[in-house]
Order: C-alpha cells, then sequence, then structure tokens
C-alpha cells in the first residue's frame, strides 16, 4: 500500500492507491516490454466458449440477465461443483453468478463482516483481499506463507484466530506463490474453523490450473464444511476470458444471500451473453481441463528453467500461472520494487514486485512474480531478455 495521503478519500480506504498491476501494465505498453505482470493469457479461449457468447449476443441476451446469474449458467455450475469436486449446490437458491471472483470477494466481505472484525489470512495475498477487508471495515490478521515451500504453519494459524474473529479467508492454488495446499493443511484449517465457528471464504479461482499429478482440494469437502463455506471461483482463469469477469460464489443459502445482499448493490448484474458462454464452457469434456492443466505445466517448466539459467532463485510453483523468484542474486540490495519499475528499460521485461501482496513489506522485498500464461516463444522471448541481466 501507498503512505501517500489521497485527498478526498476515506480514511478506510487511505493507502490503496492505483494498483500495481495497471502501473505496470501500462509501463509495458509505454515500454514495447514483454508483460508477464498481470496475469491475463495472450490466447483466447475455447471456441465453442467464444462462439456461445456470440450466439447470446444475437438471440437477444442484451439486456439485464437475472440478479442472481442466468439460469443455464447457475445449474452449469452446480453441475461443474458435483462433477470435479462432488459438492451438490441448489443453483436456485446456493449458487450466486458475480463481476468475477474478485466481487464475489468485496460481496463476501461487506456482506459478513461488521466493523471491528477481524478476518484471518494467508500472506501473501492477492490484492483485493485487503482492500475488500477494509471496505467492510474489518482487521486482517496475517498468516505468512515462507518460501521455499510456502507450508502452511497452523501453530500460527491457531494464534491469529481472536475472539473478533469473523472468518478465514484462504485461497488455494494460491495467488501469487503457486502453492497448492494439501489435504492436511486443509484439514487443519477446518479443525479450526469448527472449534471456533468460523465461516471460511475459500478463493479457488485456478482450481483447474494444478500440477505435478498434485490434486485440488476444495476445503467445503471437508467434514462441517459445506455449512461454513463459500466456495468463490470464475471462468476467466480456466477459459482465458479474464476480461469477462464471470465468477461465482457457492455456498449454503444463508451465506450466499447474505453475499447476495452486498452483491446485488455492487454491480447489481454482469454481461448475460458472457454468462452463456462460461456455462458452454463449464460442460467441456475432462480432456479439455487435462490440456489445459499439461499445457501451463509445460509453460511453468519452461520458464522456471531459464529464471534459473538467468540467475534467478526460482521457487517453483505447483499451480496458478505465476511463478516467485528471489532477485538478490542479482541485484544484492534485494529492493523488488525498485528492480520491477527499472527492468523494462533494463531490458524490456514487466514483472511485479510481490512486496504489494506483504503487510509486512520485509517478508516480500525481495521478491518478485512473473506470469506464464503466455505463448511459448512469449516466454523465450522474455527469459533471453532476463538472460542479459547478469552479463
Amino acid at each position: 500500500m501507498s503512505s501517500q495521503r489521497v485527498p478526498y478519500l476515506t480514511a478506510k480506504l487511505q493507502g490503496f492507491g492505483t494498483t500495481i498491476f495497471a502501473e505496470m501494465s501500462a509501463l509495458a505498453i509505454s515500454t514495447g516490454s514483454v508483460n508477464l505482470g498481470q496475469g491475463f493469457p495472450d490466447t483466447d479461449g475455447p471456441r465453442e466458449v467464444l462462439d456461445a457468447a456470440k450466439s447470446a449476443i444475437d438471440g437477444g441476451l442484451n439486456q439485464y440477465p437475472p440478479g442472481p446469474g442466468i439460469p443455464v449458467l447457475r445449474q452449469a455450475i452446480a453441475h461443474h461443483q458435483r462433477r470435479f469436486w462432488g459438492l451438490d449446490y441448489d443453483p436456485d437458491s446456493e449458487v450466486l453468478v458475480t463481476a468475477g471472483c474478485t466481487e464475489a470477494i468485496a460481496a463476501c466481505m461487506i456482506a459478513l463482516c461488521d466493523t471491528g472484525d477481524e478476518v484471518v489470512v494467508l500472506e501473501p495475498t492477492y490484492d483485493s483481499y485487503q482492500a475488500t477487508i477494509a471496505m467492510a471495515g474489518a482487521v486482517p490478521k496475517f498468516v505468512t506463507l515462507r518460501p521455499p515451500l510456502y507450508e502452511l504453519d497452523l501453530d500460527a494459524l491457531r494464534r491469529a484466530i481472536t475472539p473478533k474473529t469473523r472468518l478465514m479467508l484462504i485461497n488455494t492454488p494460491h495467488n501469487p506463490t503457486g502453492k497448492v495446499l494439501t489435504r492436511a493443511e486443509l484439514e487443519g484449517i477446518a479443525r479450526l474453523a469448527n472449534e471456533h465457528d468460523l465461516v471460511v471464504v475459500a478463493d479457488e479461482v485456478y482450481e483447474h490450473l494444478v500440477f505435478d499429478g498434485l490434486e485440488h482440494v476444495s476445503i467445503a469437502t471437508l467434514p462441517g464444511m459445506r455449512e461454513r463455506t463459500l466456495v468463490l471461483s470464475s471462468g476467466g482463469k480456466t477459459f482465458n476470458t479474464t476480461g469477462w469477469k464471470i465468477g461465482w460464489i457457492c455456498g449454503p443459502a444463508a451465506l450466499v444471500t447474505a453475499a447476495r445482499t452486498a452483491k446485488q448493490f455492487l454491480t447489481y448484474v454482469s454481461g448475460g451473453p458472457f454468462q452463456a458462454g462460461i456455462a458452454v464452457g463449464l460442460g467441456l469434456p475432462d480432456a479439455y481441463y487435462e490440456e489445459l492443466a499439461s499445457d501451463l505445466q509445460t509453460k511453468r517448466d519452461r520458464i522456471c528453467a531459464g529464471l534459473t539459467e538467468a540467475g534467478f532463485e526460482v521457487y517453483r510453483p505447483s499451480g496458478t500461472y505465476f511463478v516467485t523468484v528471489d532477485i538478490r542474486p542479482l541485484r544484492p540490495d534485494g529492493d523488488g520494487m525498485a528492480f520491477c519499475r527499472q527492468l523494462p528499460e533494463l531490458c524490456g521485461v514487466v514483472g511485479i514486485p510481490n512486496v504489494v501482496f506483504y503487510d509486512n513489506k520485509a517478508e516480500g522485498r525481495h521478491l518478485v512474480r512473473f506470469a506464464f500464461c503466455k505463448r511459448h516463444e512469449v516466454i523465450d522471448d522474455a527469459v533471453a531478455r532476463l538472460k542479459g541481466l547478469g552479463r
């Protein structure tokens, strides 16, 4: 967060300036750099998904869709949760379509937290977590995941819970680290949630981007958790449609109703034709999902090898489409923010300084995140440029 005070901005949002993603993407454009910063693919999604959205436009689905989302998408989401994770949700009362997962997070925080409530969150955090917790008037309590393995310290998690704790916000597969929480780690979270009667908000947008034969475990499948968990996801990462902003919330009716109450006053609804497209995507055969993960694993291996050759210490991710590196072998002062701001001029590559994902800045100061959801030739070009830094 920025320390510069913004005129007129409420005290709750002081420190939350322009997102680092906007800054770095603008820098990529102005310098003509290879953008490995903001996490969006550089290829379109499946033809079936794109064509379904076009057909919906031509078919007249161009006015406000129903507030909870079009029925065919809610049904597709419910089917997807049953098909992949064995979770049964009523599409009419336990599924809510949102404007991407970012709005889903905001709706959950605003709906479920009162002023002064505490939210336990894993650090580093996706940047909207702290901002939406602040919008709700709540207070984040951080449990830090540390390289090289980013293992969850369950004792630290227990210590973070106080009588003021309202909920736990978890993310697996985890952005920015690429950590996939193990079943044992999630069982530990579940035990604490049940013991302290806490709601869990589970951000699972990278649910299908898991590598090396590992499994994604939805915490809602664990004993006692379905009734206290809101599962969040979106179509953007799975179908290369990040600009469509179609996300969702699944959970018990009472919790979904609470989230919907807040959500309806945020965007109200999101694009009807895009909802129709994502509904088709969720029904694609298993081979699509397998190929998606396989392709990204190949790209992960490609960029990790290249970054290692360039001289970075590389923390190999188990999921998502991000890889974190320690820059100190190339920049001994470990100033990741300065490194990322200078990198476009130095070699024509854009990354994201991980320090923006940390409350304890010292933990992430020397770390930088690169996105590998790009074409192979783009990854190779970026790596070749980065190799020039050490010469």
